[in-house]
């Protein structure tokens, strides 16, 4: 069973961003394992210091992911991956046998040093979505990824 992990920035999410998640999660099953780690988001006042909260809540990505994970920031400098590449991945991970780990930052991203700690850094697109939409997103071509690795009619 391979465990692949989204870990989050945000936990109050509107209802249809966790429907939508829990129904591609659903969809998903062996030999794939898909969860969801929703990390608070610190406060961002008027006068907030955006670095030193982006540092903090880094940190607690860092701590929150599975040990030994294989790690995948979400960030727009990242390369854009076709679902077919999604699939072959997702098919490399299963014969590594490596935990997979997501990460989507916060509403301000993440720094170069979070970036360097990565394995390697996926830009879903050039267009800029909601945090939460991003999760939905992921979700669903992971879900893309399994339905052709299974030979599902689902990705024509």
């Amino acid at each position: 069973m391979l465990n692949i992990t989204i870990l989050a920035v945000g936990d109050r999410m509107p209802t249809w961003i966790d429907q939508g998640f829990l129904e591609y999660q659903k969809r998903i099953s062996r030999p794939f394992r898909l969860r969801l780690i929703e990390i608070p988001a610190f406060r961002r006042g008027k006068n907030a210091d955006v670095e030193k909260i982006k540092q903090l809540e880094e940190s607690k990505l860092l701590d929150s992911a599975p040990a030994s994970s294989y790690l995948i920031a979400l960030d727009k400098r990242g390369i854009q991956w076709t679902t077919k590449q999604v699939a072959r991945k997702m098919q490399n991970w299963l014969n590594e046998g490596d935990s997979v780990t997501l990460v989507i930052g916060g509403p301000d991203g993440f720094s170069g040093e979070f970036i360097r700690k990565c394995h390697v850094s996926w830009s879903l697109s050039d267009l800029t979505f909601p945090h939460g939409l991003a999760r939905v997103i992921v979700a669903e071509q992971l879900y893309r990824g399994y339905s052709i690795l299974q030979k599902f009619p689902y990705h024509r």
